[in-house]
C-alpha cells in the first residue's frame, strides 16, 4: 500500500479527534489525571491507527496543562508507570535458574520502566518527536527542586540516543537561500553571540569567507538541532568583534587557509546532553576540505564562561599572595581594558591563572570545569592558544575578563586525544598553554613569572 496514502489517512485521523476533543467542553480544562488516563488507555491499545490516534490526544492533553499539573504528572510518571518490582523479582529468580538468553531477554524487558514503552508510544503522533522533546525541556527545568524525577530523565535520555542516532541526522549548509522559517531560527537560538538583525545575519552567511552548517532530523521538521557558524581566514583568529563586523582578511579566497568555528549553538533544550555536536564539527570540516583543499587548520574561537568567576573566587583565597589578589582587584575597574597600564598589568597574570583554569581546575568528575573546554576537549581537540582581548564586549569582559581561546583540531591526533581525555581526563594542549600554567603555580606561590 502507498506510504503516502497511508500518513494521509493517520493524519486524518489525528485532526478527526482535535474537531472531537474541540466539541467536548470537558477536554478544554484538563488537569494531570486526564493525561494519567490517556497514557494507560495508550499503553493499552492494540491497533496502530488507534494508538496513533490516542498518542495524539495524550500530547494535546499534556500542552494544555499549567505548569504545576505537569510537574505532578511527572511525579506520576516517577511512581505509576516505573518498572514492577515484582515482575523483576520474578524474572530474576527465572534467570538465576535457567541462565539462558530467554530468561535474560524476559529480565531486560521486565527491568524497563513502563514509561519508555509509553514514550515511544507517544512518539507515533504527528510530532510527536518534537513534542517529547518540549517535554523533557519541561522536565529539566524541574530536577533542581526535584532531584527524584531523574530516572525519567534517564529514560528520555536513553531513547533519544537511539532516535537522534548520527544515522538519522541531516547536515545542511544554511546560507542566505534558506528558507525564511529556518533563518529566524537561526537568529532566535544564536547562544554565543546575538544576532542583532536581518543585517548581521547576512554578513555572517552571504560572505565569501563565511560558512554556517546545521544539523536536522526528519521527524523534526525545519527546527535545526544545532549548527555552527565558521569563518575563513588567514592565519588563527584571536579576535571575534572583527569576526562579526565582517572584516575581510584579503581580496583572494585562496588565501584563507584557516577555518574557524566561531560559534555552536545547541537549538532545542530537550536534547541537552544527546551528543551530536562532536558529529558536526567531524563533518564540517569534511565537507570544508573538500570544498577547500587549501585549508590547513580547523580551529576554534571559543568564549570562556565561567572564567570571571573562578578569578572571583580566587581572590577570595587567602593563600594566594595578596599583591596578587589586589591586582585581580582591579578588574572592578569600570573600561578596565581601555587604560593601557592596567591592561598590561592584568595581561600578565590573567592569561597564566586562565591556563591553570582550563588545564588544571577539575570538576567532581575529574573533568574541566569550564562546559566549553569539556565539549571541545572531549572531542579530542588540543587546547592550543590563549587569546587576550579576543571579545571585548561587555558579556565577554563580564563573563572571561575578554579572554577567547583558540582549540585546534588536528586530524591526526583527534582519536589520541579523545581516548586520553575519556580515560585519564588528560587534557591535550600546546606548549604554550603549558608554559602559562606552569607560570601560574608561581604566581600562586608568590614566586615572579617568567
Amino acid at each position: 500500500m502507498n506510504m503516502m496514502f497511508l500518513q494521509e489517512i493517520f493524519n486524518n485521523i489525528t485532526q478527526r479527534d482535535a474537531l472531537l476533543r474541540r466539541r467536548n467542553p470537558e477536554a478544554l480544562t484538563p488537569d494531570h489525571e486526564h493525561l494519567v488516563s490517556a497514557c494507560q488507555a495508550l499503553l493499552a491499545s492494540d491497533g496502530e491507527a488507534s494508538s496513533i490516534a490516542l498518542a495524539s490526544r495524550a500530547l494535546a492533553i499534556y500542552q494544555r496543562l499549567s505548569s504545576a499539573e505537569k510537574a505532578s504528572f511527572f511525579a506520576r510518571l516517577a511512581s505509576d508507570f516505573a518498572a514492577d518490582a515484582t515482575q523483576i523479582d520474578e524474572a530474576y529468580t527465572a534467570y538465576s535458574e535457567a541462565r539462558d538468553n530467554y530468561t535474560l531477554q524476559a529480565l531486560f524487558e521486565a527491568c524497563e520502566p513502563r514509561r519508555q514503552e509509553l514514550f515511544r508510544r507517544l512518539n507515533l503522533a504527528r510530532d510527536g518527536t518534537y513534542e517529547l522533546v518540549k517535554m523533557r525541556e519541561d522536565l529539566l527545568g524541574l530536577l533542581r527542586e526535584q532531584p527524584d524525577l531523574e530516572p525519567i530523565d534517564d529514560d528520555f535520555a536513553h531513547l533519544f540516543g537511539s532516535w537522534f542516532n548520527r544515522g538519522f541526522l541531516m547536515l545542511k549548509r544554511i546560507d542566505w537561500n534558506t528558507p525564511a522559517s529556518v533563518l529566524e531560527k537561526i537568529i532566535r537560538y544564536e547562544a554565543v553571540h546575538e544576532i542583532q538583525d536581518w543585517n548581521d545575519l547576512r554578513r555572517r552567511l552571504d560572505a565569501r569567507d563565511r560558512r554556517c552548517f546545521a544539523f536536522f532530523h526528519p521527524a523534526i521538521g525545519d527546527e535545526p538541532l544545532i549548527f555552527v557558524e565558521v569563518a575563513l581566514h588567514k592565519g588563527l583568529p584571536s579576535r571575534i568583534q572583527p569576526i562579526l563586523m565582517g572584516e575581510e582578511n584579503g581580496d583572494d579566497p585562496e588565501d584563507d587557509d584557516t577555518a574557524a568555528f566561531f560559534g555552536i549553538s545547541n537549538c532545542q533544550t530537550g536534547l541537552r546532553g544527546i551528543s551530536f555536536g562532536n558529529f558536526l564539527i567531524k563533518q564540517v570540516v569534511q565537507e570544508l576540505s573538500q570544498e577547500l583543499p587549501q585549508l590547513k587548520y580547523f580551529v576554534t574561537l571559543s568564549p570562556v564562561p565561567g572564567f570571571a568567576q573562578w578569578l572571583t573566587e580566587q581572590r577570595e583565597d587567602e593563600q594566594w599572595p595578596e599583591t596578587l589578589r589586589n591586582t585581580l582587584g582591579e578588574l572592578e575597574t569600570p573600561d578596565w581594558h581601555h587604560d593601557a597600564v592596567r591592561e598590561e598589568r592584568l595581561k600578565t597574570i590573567i592569561r597564566p591563572l586562565a591556563a591553570r583554569y582550563l588545564v588544571e581546575a577539575k570538576n567532581a568528575k575529574g573533568l574541566p570545569l569550564n562546559p566549553v573546554a569539556r565539549f571541545h576537549l572531549g572531542n579530542g581537540a588540543e587546547l592550543h592558544r590563549i587569546n587576550w582581548l579576543g571579545d571585548i564586549s561587555s558579556k565577554g569582559v563580564k563573563q572571561a575578563a575578554g579572554l577567547m581561546v583558540n582549540y585546534l583540531y588536528v586530524l591526526d591526533d583527534i582519536e589520541r586525544n579523545h581516548e586520553n581525555y575519556t580515560a585519564k581526563g588528560t587534557v591535550a594542549c600546546s606548549n604554550e598553554v603549558r608554559d602559562l600554567a606552569r607560570r601560574a603555580r608561581k604566581l600562586a606561590k608568590g614566586e615572579t613569572a617568567k
